[in-house]
């Protein structure tokens, strides 16, 4: 994966373990420079990149809902690497927040957290990479920069127990729909890949506690794994996909499959 027969650079949040740590790895199997984020996880973060190559990976620590510390993310992926092709917004936070919980303050305090990170922190790193890419020279797909945002099922269908996280998502959802239209003048494209249950640290509590139910609702029976992922977002990352811009690609074993909105019998004949 190249941009003037040079190898294109990526900066992937989150990348230390499950999905994140798959998207780094898949990138860097095709051919890109990664640098990476985490935020605790620092053993495993440095472990994978000097497992990988630490000539071509880097990692870095950083709170995506330390807004002055974000800035500084751009600029040492660009200082290490000499430009940024290809950001993944895949660092996320989930915590259960329902609504017969017993504190106001919770409920309140799992609302504020949750869009820190998943909303605002995504919004403000897409914004900074957004003034590296546009430096860029176009690519031969004539495309400039590639902003990939890790979304959920949960987004698009609304969850029983934790609706910060899918309110959190739907909107990063459509901060994508917003860069894809807004920022297409300045050659950049935006997807969304929305994830269901993936066999990840962060989902393992629900699946222990209730995989038999997650599992019922997968047609194949088969829950998903990091590497279901990451292969999609690094063909979006190719600048093969580019002109589906704006769209969103589920990846949930087909256990939801969300209703396009038409109108009349022209939806039921398949005529969008």
């Amino acid at each position: 994966m190249q941009t003037d027969g040079a190898a294109k650079v990526a900066l992937v949040t989150g990348g230390s373990r499950g999905i994140g740590a798959g998207i780094v790895r898949s990138l860097h199997a095709a051919g890109c420079m990664v640098f990476f984020t985490y935020v605790a996880a620092r053993g495993p973060a440095e472990e994978l990149a000097r497992e990988l190559d630490a000539e071509r990976v880097h990692c870095a620590r950083v709170d995506l809902a330390d807004s002055d510390a974000l800035p500084a993310v751009v600029e040492g992926c660009t200082a290490r690497f000499g430009r940024l092709d290809v950001l993944v917004n895949n660092a996320g936070i989930f915590a259960e927040n329902p609504f017969d919980g017993a504190s106001y303050d919770g409920w309140r305090a799992g609302w504020a957290k949750t869009f820190a990170v998943n909303l605002f922190g995504v919004a403000d790193l897409s914004w900074l990479a957004l003034r590296a890419m546009r430096g860029n020279a176009a690519d031969a797909y004539g495309t400039r920069g590639r902003i990939i945002t890790i979304t959920s099922r949960a987004g698009q269908r609304g969850e029983l127990t934790f609706a910060d996280y899918g309110a959190s998502k739907a909107a990063a959802g459509n901060l994508t729909k917003s860069i894809a239209r807004g920022c297409a003048r300045d050659g950049i494209v935006a997807f969304s890949v929305a994830p269901g249950f993936i066999l990840t640290e962060m989902a393992a509590e629900s699946i222990s506690r209730d995989g038999d139910t997650i599992r019922a609702e997968i047609p194949g029976g088969r829950i998903g794994g990091p590497d279901d992922v990451a292969g999609i977002v690094t063909f979006l990352a190719s600048g093969a996909a580019d002109y589906a811009t704006g769209t969103t690609i589920d990846v949930n074993g087909a256990s939801y499959v969300h209703w396009t909105a038409c109108t009349g019998r022209r939806a039921l004949d398949g005529v969008h």
